[in-house]
């Protein structure tokens, strides 16, 4: 299976894994998986630093390619296709970070790890919770 991470799997993942459902938790720990990280990811982890409304994450962000090695995991960048697909999508959900995140795992096909009900709403998108 091929899984991508929501921002808050992402970071539940590597501070607070009992967070994560049973099954997504399982998930990640097979190693038969492909893990995907988005790069939309840590630019929404950023931004909400910045912003203060997320705390410091400590070394993702200054050191985020040892977090990438730590779960295995390849990084998915966005790609024109899918910021086309992002913007087009007919949705009311409007945060650019969850639509990216939709339109990637949509375009690549990939299983969406999040407890997010905001992306039932997103159409062809699989999600793993």
């Amino acid at each position: 299976m091929k899984l991508l991470l929501d921002t808050h799997a992402l970071l539940w993942a590597l501070s607070t894994p009992e967070r994560l459902s049973t099954a997504a938790r399982l998930a990640l720990e097979e190693s038969s998986n492909d893990l995907w990280l988005s790069s939309v990811s840590f630019f929404e982890i950023a931004t909400k630093v910045r912003s203060g409304k997320l705390p410091s994450p400590g070394p993702l962000l200054t050191h985020w390619n040892l977090t990438i090695s730590r779960l295995n995991a390849k990084i998915l960048e966005v790609s024109v296709a899918q910021a086309i697909l992002a913007g087009s999508l007919d949705l009311a959900h409007r945060d650019p970070f969850d639509r990216l995140l939709g339109a990637q795992a949509i375009e690549q096909n990939l299983h969406l790890v999040t407890c997010d009900e905001a992306f039932s709403d997103f159409p062809q998108l699989k999600v793993l919770w």
